[in-house]
């Protein structure tokens, strides 16, 4: 049985449909607030639903019960929860996670974190920081994802491609790896029951590091439109990062400036020691440009 924390959310639910797949018995970490759609989603999918919240260490000693592995993917950054938090959620939660998975004996222990832009600080990368720090003594795989192009290069963040329109953080000009959520899912079941995962930080970003301004070109090549493009300057973003004092404004504040920097990564050794698909961004642009061509 695999515990998946986070079942609900954008990765999550997509480690717990690939884990089916491959014959794994899932348990779903859950909420009794989760939205009713995904919750009957899991169930459909062959998964176990576990009532439990990463904030109530009684729960999560439940949960553990009968678990030889635990994948935990959840995060407070997409969350619309009352009382989830980076510090409730991405750090105690966390924590809390990782202490019932010991008391349980359950030495594996996937763990979704992401790639700190070199020299930062901010709330977020400071929690996944000590959660991977807790882990160190299971046999532990930590996924250090890219930017999501799904998220990034989304309306929800400034790329509206439906309208043409694109917000580009700092000079737009630094490669970034752009990843798929579904891949970094993916590679959760992958590294599950794969020896060369084990006790390994993984780098994962997507085939080909682009600038933003790349991504741009590629989107207009594909639909046949040009973009209007807004430059937020990369001193705005160190300024907003400067006076943010609440943790998830200072996080996202440091999302964009390490956006800013870039962060290419080379991706062939991963691909050819796990056998992963690699999403690309021409492909994730010519699906959402589907119906807007």
């Amino acid at each position: 049985m695999i515990l998946v924390a986070g079942a609900t959310g954008l990765v999550g639910s997509e480690v717990c449909q690939e884990l089916a797949k491959r014959g794994e018995k899932v348990r779903a970490l859950v909420r009794a607030t989760s939205a009713k759609e995904k919750l009957e989603a899991l169930r459909s999918g062959g998964a176990e639903l576990c009532l439990g919240d990463l904030k109530d260490p009684v729960s999560l000693a439940s949960a553990c019960r009968g678990v030889e592995a635990v994948i935990s993917t959840a995060s407070s950054t997409l969350s619309r929860q009352a009382g989830d938090s980076i510090e409730s959620v991405d750090a105690a939660g966390q924590l809390n996670l990782v202490d019932a998975a010991k008391a349980a004996n359950i030495a594996r222990f996937v763990f979704v974190s992401f790639r700190r832009p070199r020299g930062m600080s901010f709330p977020l990368a400071d929690a996944k920081r000590q959660v991977e720090e807790a882990i160190a003594d299971l046999h532990f795989t930590i996924i250090q994802a890219s930017w999501f192009m799904e998220v990034w290069l989304s309306p929800a963040l400034g790329f509206d491609y439906p309208n043409r329109t694109a917000r580009i953080y700092g000079p737009g000009t630094n490669p970034i790896s752009w990843v798929s959520f579904r891949d970094v899912a993916a590679m959760c079941a992958l590294a599950l029951r794969s020896t060369a995962a084990g006790r390994r930080t993984i780098e994962f970003g997507g085939p080909e590091a682009l600038s933003p301004l790349e991504v741009v070109a590629r989107f207009e090549k594909i639909g046949g439109r040009p973009f209007q493009l807004e430059h937020v300057p990369e001193q705005a973003l160190r300024a907003q990062f400067d006076a943010a004092t609440d943790p998830m404004q200072k996080t996202f504040a440091g999302l964009m400036l390490g956006y800013a920097y870039g962060d290419a990564i080379d991706m062939a050794p991963v691909v050819d020691q796990f056998g992963i698909h690699l999403t690309s961004v021409d492909d994730y642009a010519r699906r959402v440009l589907g119906g807007t061509v």
